[in-house]
């Protein structure tokens, strides 16, 4: 069982996560997109809010639901993300290997309103569906 110190961390990392998405930290509108994505048994807005408050963590399959929806590590939402260090070295490394305009690219998307990444991060996700959609069997 989660101390209420654990929950109540949780809670900032999901409200972060939300925030992060641009959806707002509603327990009705987090049940309700949660539910569109939930294949078990739906959750109602006072779970949403007990997540929300800290009083209550979501079980392992809720919790990756949660995460692929707010596009965020499932273990990053439960336990907090990885420390610093590493997570920079990984980024810094993975950065080198872009080319000018990508790095251009990203400088400008990190310069957008968190609800314009938002709907950059739709636009990709979509034509990324496309592009596996075409490619042939």
């Amino acid at each position: 069982m989660a101390t209420a110190t654990e929950t109540e961390a949780f809670a900032q990392r999901l409200k972060q996560a939300l925030e992060g998405s641009g959806v707002r930290a509603s327990p009705t509108v987090v049940a309700n997109e949660f539910n569109l994505r939930y294949w078990g048994r739906s959750i109602t807005p006072h779970t949403a809010r007990n997540w929300l408050l800290g009083k209550a963590i979501p079980t392992q399959d809720k919790l990756r639901v949660l995460a692929d929806w707010l596009q965020v590590s499932p273990d990053a939402l439960r336990f907090g993300s990885l420390s610093t260090v590493s997570k920079n070295a990984a980024a810094d490394a993975n950065f080198e290997r872009l080319d000018m305009a990508d790095r251009e690219m990203l400088h400008r998307y990190l310069a957008l309103t968190v609800g314009d990444r938002k709907t950059v991060r739709e636009v990709v996700t979509a034509l990324s569906i496309a592009a596996i959609a075409k490619k042939p069997a």
